[in-house]
């Protein structure tokens, strides 16, 4: 059986991978697009502490996480060990009032409550503002904190990249360029893919925010629009940061570290930016802002590198994920937003098992790619 997986971010290498592993002729096709979300995204693992009330989309992001340690399991089988993974536990900052705030009280009984159905999460604790500097030594040392052990970081850029040359060893291709569907009798027959045309049984749709270009023409409409999101990599010489924790304040900022002194800060969230790859002084500032109010020991650290994401978005933020019964071949998985990298590994499995026609071992009505 071949299939075909237009879209090499983090969700269409996961597919390729799984695809490639159980056997398919698997043909991975990276557009190369300016701005993909994968290259930008800060790749935080903690769904215990995440803001989203949707029950549906909860447990994705829940499932997402769970699915790390087989995935890392399998790239280890595969000769691909460094991927940028650590548990290394989350911070949730819980505001200048901190512990005893009704706010407060109802963040820290939710991560509770969420952690007690998820041994993944390890043991909750509260920390006060002190221990919490321990920890991220950059904090101010005011706030305490919901510590969550099992949260995760991942570099979003190695998994992916790993991703595909497991994917090519088992036997997978990778076409670079724009890809555009075949259908024929009513059903998708493959892709051109840079002028040249591949024939193959399933086709998967994993390209992003590009993804509306490639399934448009074929009369299917899947409402992803592209979302800005503007990131900040600092250096701190001469600081081991491998170890400290993704700190989450209030609102939709963050900070996490990585190894080689590295801390990144992001990210804005602009609705509306279009295809618009930019870095700009107000999303910087935003950013640089949010980050240094919660971190003033970041203040002297050296700007690294900047990054732009586009995000694909669906309007109710759920994720595009299932087949279109009316075009036989086709499989959709998109719209993930800013959870890439948590739900799309998890996310390419389900796609590959709808692809080869399995079970999914998901309920998807909630994620019908044309709701």
């Amino acid at each position: 059986m071949r299939v075909i997986v237009i879209g090499a971010g983090i969700a269409g290498a996961a597919t390729g991978h799984r695809l490639a592993r159980a056997g398919a002729d698997t043909v991975l096709v990276d557009a190369g697009h300016e701005g993909r979300a994968t290259s930008a995204g800060a790749g935080i693992v903690c769904p215990w502490t995440s803001r989203v009330s949707d029950e549906h989309l909860y447990r994705l992001l829940l499932a997402g996480a769970e699915h790390y340690p087989r995935l890392l399991a399998e790239l280890a089988e595969d000769g691909e060990h460094e991927v940028g993974h650590r548990r290394v536990g989350s911070l949730r900052l819980l505001g200048p009032g901190g512990e005893g705030t009704p706010e407060a009280d109802a963040v820290r009984a939710t991560i509770a409550a969420r952690a007690e159905n998820s041994p993944l999460a390890g043991e909750i604790s509260l920390i006060d503002g002190a221990a919490a500097q321990a920890l991220f030594p950059a904090l101010d040392g005011t706030q305490s904190a919901v510590h969550v052990p099992g949260a995760a970081r991942v570099d979003g850029r190695l998994l992916r990249d790993a991703l595909c040359r497991a994917a090519a060893r088992h036997g997978a291709r990778l076409a670079q360029g724009p890809a555009s569907l075949l259908v024929r009798d009513g059903r998708v027959r493959g892709a051109v893919v840079d002028g040249e045309r591949l024939d193959a049984d399933a086709v998967v749709v994993a390209a992003g925010a590009w993804a509306p270009a490639v399934l448009e023409p074929v009369g299917v409409h899947v409402p992803v629009a592209p979302q800005r999101g503007q990131i900040v990599h600092l250096a701190l010489p001469g600081t081991d940061t491998s170890a400290w924790p993704v700190v989450l304040p209030n609102g939709a900022h963050y900070l996490l570290a990585f190894d080689g002194s590295r801390v990144v800060v992001g990210a804005t969230r602009e609705t509306g930016s279009g295809y618009d790859p930019r870095l700009t002084a107000a999303g910087l500032a935003e950013v640089l802002t949010s980050a240094l109010a919660v971190a003033p020991g970041l203040a002297g650290a050296t700007i690294l590198e900047t990054r732009v994401g586009l995000r694909p978005m669906s309007p109710d933020g759920r994720p595009q994920l299932g087949t279109v019964p009316r075009l036989p071949g086709l499989v959709v998985l998109d719209g993930l937003g800013p959870s890439g990298l948590t739900i799309g590994p998890y996310a390419g499995t389900v796609a590959a098992r709808l692809a080869l026609g399995e079970d999914p071992g998901l309920g998807l009505s909630p994620y019908d790619p044309e709701r």
